[in-house]
């Protein structure tokens, strides 16, 4: 059964959280929300498919908790915990 509240209409309304990528715990899913701070670094993650709208999976994260390992649109990338940082998501 999903967790959430029941409206009034009795419809059954999850509760989602939004926070950074970088802070999404290892085997969790989200969505992307959004990029903060466009530069040239969140243009290139946003290249590689990096945009809102789509779904993510946080594999692993380095020996120091750097890289972090994503899984997006059928293959994994591994960025920055720092340019995580810049990536709004969804759970």
């Amino acid at each position: 059964m999903s967790k959430g509240k029941v409206n009034l209409a009795g419809e059954i309304e999850t509760e989602q959280q939004v926070m950074k990528l970088s802070d999404l715990q290892i085997g969790a899913r989200a969505t992307v929300m959004a990029i903060n701070d466009v530069n040239t670094t969140t243009r290139r993650l946003m290249e590689m498919g990096v945009v809102p709208g789509v779904s993510v999976k946080m594999i692993k994260a380095g020996p120091f908790g750097d890289p972090i390992e994503i899984r997006l649109i059928g293959y994994n990338l591994a960025i920055r915990r720092n340019e995580a940082e810049a990536v709004q998501v969804e759970i």
